[in-house]
């Protein structure tokens, strides 16, 4: 003999609930998510922009504190 599930009857207050219930008021749009993602991402690209700009910077003034030129004696 087969079993059978018994049968929920849903009424459309509780439906309408669980469907509102649903809905997230903080779920963004796909254009606010891409947004976000485009702003998470320029700010990386900015923030290693600027650390490469004060790397090259040091370096171009360690090479040219080694390779000045030497004083030339006073001629007297």
């Amino acid at each position: 003999m087969t079993k059978k599930t018994p049968i929920k009857v849903i009424k459309r207050d509780e439906r309408n609930r669980k469907e509102s219930a649903v809905e997230d008021p903080q779920r963004k749009s796909a254009q606010e998510t891409a947004r976000d993602m485009v702003g998470t991402v320029t700010n990386w690209v900015n923030e290693f922009q600027q650390k490469r700009r004060t790397e090259t910077t040091r370096t171009k003034r360690a090479i040219q504190a080694l390779f000045r030129d030497p004083a030339q004696p006073n001629e007297a």
